[in-house]
């Protein structure tokens, strides 16, 4: 599938500081990218070149064709952005506020109803038509300004964090939002610091630190690159008096274990680091049960966005 959004050695300097140090990257048509890193970073300054609020100090940015810096105009035709800190006009009714925006993007006053209303209950807004945004909860003010920036129907969505300062739920329900849009096709590149969120919605992510890009790809297949081994929990009935300390250096001979030691914060547990072998791993499972121990639970537990971003990342970017 085609990139829709290109960066090439891009970077931004002010004096001395580098905000964006050299990022190159392609995010193809349709996904939904995840943007992180610690504050600082340069998450915020890279969508702000994207959404042609900057210049870069060099490199190249093209979102759906066209360079933000020879074709700006065409650029935020083509997007969506969703600001960190954005205004309301308080003394708007909702309805106005979106027809404000569409009115700015050059959408035909007579298309601009129904369009509005659909938004609405894209939004799950529609109740709250002829309301006040003054009067609107900050949730429901981060759905409506969501809607805001599909008022001309953009190709690319640029959300710079979209959940920041929500409530439980209200990130439940923008996390849907954000899969309900993928659904109609748009492709989604947002930041955020909230890790377990991006790895839910993504199909990819970038980690960001100090300015330079030192990561990039599927969930899934950075974890499994950066993971040296496989962690394996084995627990057994409680009662049945295992004498873990034996079990554990017995394991340690067989094949495929690295390692294995008693888990001293969970009864009964035994915690082993294991190599890559699917038919090893099943293999040893089969000869605990053969042996007569009491296994209750045996379990390859995964890594997480949070593995990978303490790997990747030095703590260093504030």
């Amino acid at each position: 599938m085609a990139s829709i959004i290109e960066l090439r050695e891009l970077t931004k300097r002010y004096g001395d500081l580098t905000a964006v140090d050299d990022i190159t990257l392609d995010i193809e048509e349709g996904a939904v990218f995840g943007f992180i890193g610690p504050n600082g970073a340069g998450k915020t300054t890279t969508m702000r070149i994207l959404t042609t609020l900057l210049r870069p100090t060099s490199g190249e940015a093209r979102v759906a064709g066209y360079s933000v810096m020879a074709a700006p105009r065409d650029v935020r035709r083509a997007i969506g952005f969703m600001p960190d800190f954005f205004g309301v006009y308080e003394d708007m009714k909702v309805w106005e506020y979106l027809d404000f925006f569409a009115a700015c993007y050059d959408v035909p006053a007579a298309g601009r109803p129904g369009m509005i209303d659909d938004l609405l209950a894209l939004v799950d807004l529609g109740h709250k038509r002829d309301a006040y945004v003054e009067t609107l909860s900050r949730g429901m003010k981060q759905r409506l300004c969501l809607a805001r920036t599909l008022a001309h129907d953009p190709q690319v969505l640029i959300l710079d964090e979209p959940a920041s300062g929500l409530d439980p739920r209200a990130r439940i329900e923008m996390r849907e939002l954000l899969r309900e849009l993928q659904k109609m096709g748009k492709t989604i590149f947002f930041s955020s610091h909230i890790l377990s969120e991006v790895a839910d919605i993504c199909t990819s992510i970038g980690i960001i630190e100090n300015g330079r890009l030192v990561a990039t790809g599927n969930v899934g297949d950075m974890m499994s690159r950066l993971r040296a081994h496989r962690s394996v929990v084995v627990r057994f009935v409680p009662s049945a008096g295992v004498d873990l300390a034996a079990v554990a250096a017995g394991l340690e001979n067989e094949p495929g274990v690295l390692s294995a030691e008693v888990d001293a914060a969970m009864p009964s547990t035994l915690r082993l680091d294991f190599g890559d072998d699917d038919s090893e791993l099943s293999a040893l499972l089969a000869r605990l049960v053969g042996h007569g121990l009491p296994v209750l639970t045996f379990s390859e537990e995964r890594g997480d966005l949070e593995d990978v971003f303490l790997q990747v990342t030095q703590g260093a970017a504030d």
